[in-house]
């Protein structure tokens, strides 16, 4: 069948529903529609049997949707309708949830219903929630609604036919006065809790140090106190900040801008509030914070007899120049551990996208900052592909893309959640790319599959990627299972019989790799490319990662 995405940004769902609606066997073709003129010209180029719109902010026009079936992914349960579903969830504090496949009709959200799943809501950022738990969902009742239209003989059902969970109803947009925190007064968990609706977007409107911010993202902090809304302390880039019973560690900001300025940049905090901070502490995490530590770290440590877990989570899935080498310190430290078996990752949601391009649209000179970035994510990638002494495992527990999935590659084995979404490409960002992958992906794929994947610039799903030897294990599991499913099959892994010849084989392949085709002649070669690309300011590469950042309209 031909199936037509449409959607307002090709975000992790439209990616997710792309490569899964592949990999059942349709031809599926995905446009970016901001306005619904966008939207008729879609439809008239491709003239699909079905329109799905799996992530749509604008209204499909009557002219398309009486000429053919459109259904929308609406992430609420049937009776739920609103633009802003699962913010209010997650304000409100559900305990579970539901995202419904719908008909495309006059009234927004009111159509009838093809399919609908229910998922638990954890206490996590909405775009962590999103990725996962709704994203499950929402392909179990995509994958549902499709067979259904594609039998012909199905009829969608009037909601008003159909039962709707407890406290469902028309909602209004969240404004800002709405996540408004008022830090004389609000608690710790209220705090969190306003944080984590509004994570990745729009953030938290707020003032500070003389300033307006979107605040983004939230973690407690349990030791330290002070009066409410005081800066308290910063580590790795966040800043703590008083509440009424504790702290809140936030990692990022975005200045707010005025109408028709620029967008500014989401940046780590301190490095956002750059020349306003006082005289504050820095408080450094452990090089190997214990996972049970009750405080916030992006880099934690657990060891269980002869399998380390060294899991990291930085906000967006991107490394900075900071984040790499915070992490290669770790990486290290945990290659003195005296395990067998070290998983490098196991974090539900976001493995790693590669660098961290606002960092670099906000550097003084974004060349050089680039060039500083790339060269650190290869100083960790290389580690990874020298460790010979224990087996590694990549473990993606989310997405992964660019750089993020050559770190994978890195391992000797690759694990990745059931609902992971991999994009083992650079094209799209203009890029040649780094990270030793005109090594490690044709070692694991071949050539041409490792052309065709860097010049195809499609999402993968996991069983896909697993399918053309990218990954070698696909763990069907909730998103909150990951973690310990991984480090038990590592115990495993550590104590099966193969384990000592599979590391006898890897100083071999190491040895041999190193008197063929030395592993610093591969990284010149990628990094003259990268070079060559930074240090052009016409190169497109500079255009297309302002826009991404800034989120604004690329041809």
């Amino acid at each position: 069948m031909r199936i037509l995405l449409i959607a307002s940004a090709y975000n992790s769902l439209t990616q997710r529903v792309h490569a899964e609606l592949r990999d059942h066997g349709h031809t599926v073709a995905a446009e970016v529609t901001p306005g619904s003129e966008d939207v008729v010209r879609a439809v008239d180029r491709h003239a699909p049997d079905l329109v799905l719109a799996p992530m749509l902010k604008t209204v499909i026009p009557r002219e398309v949707w009486t000429a053919r079936t459109c259904l929308i992914v609406h992430p609420g349960p049937v009776g739920d309708r609103g633009p802003s579903s699962l913010d209010w969830a997650i304000h409100e504090d559900a305990g579970d949830w539901g995202v419904t496949v719908l008909q495309a009709e006059e009234e927004m959200d009111a159509g009838p219903v093809w399919a609908t799943a229910a998922f638990p809501v954890p206490r996590v950022a909405k775009s962590d929630l999103y990725r996962n738990e709704l994203s499950d969902a929402a392909l179990d009742a995509v994958l549902t609604a499709v067979e259904r239209f594609a039998s012909g003989s199905h009829s969608p059902v009037d909601q008003r036919d159909l039962p709707g969970a407890p406290g469902v109803r028309s909602r209004p947009p969240m404004r800002q006065e709405t996540r408004r925190i008022a830090w004389a007064d609000d608690p710790t968990g209220t705090v969190l809790r306003t944080l984590r609706a509004a994570d990745s977007q729009p953030g938290v409107r707020d003032e500070l140090l003389g300033g307006e911010w979107f605040l983004h993202g939230g973690h407690p902090e349990h030791r330290l106190r002070g009066r409410p809304g005081e800066l308290l302390a910063t580590r790795a880039g966040a800043i703590c900040r008083a509440t009424t019973d504790g702290a809140v560690w936030i990692p990022e900001l975005r200045a707010r801008t005025g109408p028709g300025a620029v967008r500014a940049c989401k940046l780590p905090a301190v490095l956002a509030l750059a020349g306003r901070l006082p005289d504050l502490p820095e408080l450094p995490a452990p090089v190997l914070c214990p996972d049970s530590a009750a405080t916030w770290s992006d880099i934690r440590y657990r060891e269980e007899g002869p399998v380390g877990v060294l899991s990291f989570s930085f906000p967006g899935g991107a490394m900075s120049t900071d984040h790499c080498r915070r992490l290669l310190d770790a990486y290290r430290a945990a290659c003195e551990r005296p395990t067998e078996v070290l998983v490098l990752g196991g974090a539900r949601d976001f493995f790693s996208n590669g660098i961290h391009l606002g960092v670099i649209e906000a550097a003084p000179d974004p060349a050089v900052e680039s060039w500083a970035n790339i060269n650190a994510m290869d100083d960790l990638v290389e580690a990874v592909l020298t460790t010979t002494d224990r087996l590694v495992v990549g473990a993606i527990g989310g997405n992964a893309a660019a750089g993020g999935v050559m770190l994978a590659l890195a391992a000797d084995e690759v694990w990745c959640r059931s609902g992971s979404v991999l994009n083992p490409h650079y094209r799209l960002m203009g890029l040649y790319g780094s990270e030793y992958w005109t090594y490690s992906l044709p070692r694991r794929v071949g050539a041409a599959t490792a052309r065709r994947l860097t010049e195809d610039a499609l999402p993968l799903s996991g069983e896909r990627a697993r399918d053309t030897g990218l990954v070698d294990r696909v763990i069907a599991c909730a998103p909150a299972d990951f973690t310990a499913e991984v480090t038990r099959l590592a115990h495993r892994w550590a104590g099966s019989s193969g384990a000592q010849s599979r590391l006898a084989a890897k100083k071999a392949e190491s040895e041999h790799r190193e008197a063929v085709t030395p592993l610093a002649a591969v990284r010149e070669r990628e990094l003259a490319h990268m070079h060559r690309i930074f240090f052009d300011p016409d190169a497109p590469y500079h255009a297309l990662r302002r826009a991404f950042v800034r989120k604004e309209r690329t041809s």
